[in-house]
């Protein structure tokens, strides 16, 4: 196994390492010499090679002269000791010879042609009509070629892991993507090897260990750690990557070739994976330490929630994949983040919605407002530049207007059920609330269901007084059936729709809801009777 190589573009480190090779990716021998309006023909050495520019000499001893990988043309002007003068050219790297006959030699020296294929070295008999010039010219073009066809990959490559970020299950989809682009092995590893999701055809037991202890060498655990490395083992290369965001993930790559733009292609799936693996950065993760741990120390929720970024209004919302596919926490994080929020529990167990607490929305601009005015009637601050109307009235106050509830949109690949914004007290209540609202919108189709807030005539009634009567009128009942005749007034009274939110059969329903008629001494078939018991669940 060949030793790593790796980078590390750590902020402020200086580069004093120079590059390796040109921008432009490599081009094959074997293209040049298939111009056949050049002439070109190979007559010793390999037929392998990677030409990364072109060089003139007639120097005894180019090599001082040579950075590596060049196509050296030379017409034998000093030429005096073939066998040294090949030595020193494979010494420096180049990667081929290109030997042109006439007016210095009539053929290519037998002792050069010996050289060549003794010590590896492609040699290329340039014809006299073909001059040196017309075959840089060649190469060149053949370098803006190949870049172009580079560039064309990586944007499609490119478009193609951001679609598929777009995802409801994005880290997945990225990785699918990303071994698809590169025809290999891409993985997401934990700082210990743990392997948390992979797509493409696994390496061989051999090289899967050689990837993972790469892996462990780019985990950020430690100040220094490098942020990529490479590696081959046997015939697959191997690169690790460091994410961002210091959770000690890293992608890694297994691959049977390595093309030119690979690079590249990895770096964007890196960018896209930090962003969807870590999406808690920028929010404030020392504020929701210290909450937890007040409230693991008896704080209620009131106290904790300035340290979340707010004091509310929340909104409670159930989640669960349209395809019925479980929810991982890298899947609900990601969810979250779309939402704008970084409060998402993923972590009660398989079958369970994942649940999210949405803030209000972006900060309100500030007004003004003047002695006697309220914040309602006041006009917005003026701006930098602006002139403020009416100068003798008098000077205007900032007034801060109350932080905008946060409005849910729907997700593609998420059913969604929110609460109304509720204050951080009454949250438990929202949760409820939340759970019921992605029953109906799974019943219903729906792609988001969003629980209204109570108005209309239902507000004109003391909240005491609506509870208490509630509390009478609904006292025979026990707790699922009260859930099920909710639920079934929520959807119309819908046998089938109901089945399915509560996840019963339809003859379950009809049962229970006809127990509830019975218990309560009601015709639940009156819209009157519906609409009494509608308000009073609405209070519960």
């Amino acid at each position: 196994m060949d030793e790593p190589s790796m980078s590390n573009s750590s902020a402020g480190a200086p580069q004093t390492t120079p590059p390796t090779g040109p921008p432009t990716p490599p081009i094959p021998l074997a293209e040049l010499l298939a111009r056949e309006e050049l002439g070109l023909r190979r007559i010793a050495g390999p037929a392998d090679a990677d030409l990364l520019w072109v060089h003139t000499s007639e120097m005894a001893d180019p090599y001082p002269y040579l950075l590596g990988g060049e196509l050296l043309l030379s017409a034998g002007v000093l030429l005096t000791d073939p066998d040294h003068y090949v030595g020193r050219l494979v010494q420096a790297g180049a990667a081929a010879l290109g030997f042109g006959v006439r007016p210095v030699h009539e053929t290519v020296p037998a002792a050069l042609i010996e050289a060549c294929d003794r010590q590896g070295l492609p040699l290329l008999e340039v014809p006299p009509e073909t001059p040196f010039t017309t075959i840089a010219r060649a190469v060149w073009r053949l370098m803006a070629e190949a870049r172009h066809r580079e560039l064309r990959r990586v944007t499609r490559a490119q478009q193609a892991l951001a679609t598929a970020a777009a995802r409801p299950d994005p880290v997945p989809a990225v990785l699918h993507q990303l071994a698809t682009q590169l025809g290999g092995r891409a993985a997401l590893l934990t700082a210990r090897g743990q392997e948390l999701h992979a797509a493409g055809r696994r390496p061989d037991p051999e090289a899967a260990g050689a990837l993972t202890r790469l892996a462990r060498v780019v985990a950020r655990e430690r100040p220094g750690s490098p942020s990529s490395a490479t590696d081959t083992h046997g015939g697959t290369h191997l690169s690790a990557y460091a994410l961002g965001g210091g959770e000690g993930l890293v992608l890694a790559l297994a691959t049977r070739q390595r093309e030119s733009g690979d690079h590249t292609v990895a770096g964007i799936a890196v960018v896209l994976l930090s962003l969807l693996a870590a999406p808690h950065q920028g929010a404030d993760a020392a504020g929701r330490s210290a909450a937890l741990v007040r409230m693991l120390l008896g704080a209620s929720p009131a106290e904790v929630a300035p340290l979340l970024g707010s004091t509310g209004p929340w909104t409670v919302i159930h989640a669960r994949r349209t395809d019925g596919a479980p929810a991982d926490a890298l899947t609900a994080g990601a969810l979250g983040a779309s939402l704008g929020t970084a409060l998402v529990d993923a972590e009660r167990g398989a079958g369970e919605a994942v649940r999210v607490l949405l803030g209000p929305g972006p900060e309100p601009d500030r007004i003004s407002a003047r002695p006697g005015e309220t914040a309602a009637q006041a006009r917005p601050t003026a701006q930098p530049g602006e002139t403020t109307p009416d100068p003798a009235r008098p000077t205007a106050q900032p007034v801060e207007r109350a932080p905008e509830p946060a409005r849910p949109t729907p997700r593609p690949g998420w059913t969604l059920g929110a609460s109304a914004p509720t204050p951080v007290t009454a949250l438990a209540a929202a949760d409820a609330v939340a759970a019921r609202a992605l029953a109906h919108a799974r019943a219903t189709r729906a792609p988001l269901t969003v629980d209204a807030p109570t108005g209309g005539l239902a507000a004109l009634v003391p909240p005491e007084q609506a509870a208490a009567h509630a509390r009478a009128l609904l006292a025979p009942l026990t707790a699922p059936l009260a859930d099920t005749l909710r639920c079934w007034l929520s959807l119309h009274g819908s046998w089938d729709r109901t089945a399915v939110a509560l996840g019963v059969h339809r003859n379950t329903v009809r049962q229970r809801i006809g127990r509830c008629g019975e218990l309560l001494a009601m015709d639940l078939d009156d819209m009157d009777v519906r609409t009494e018991l509608w308000f009073a669940l609405r209070q519960t």
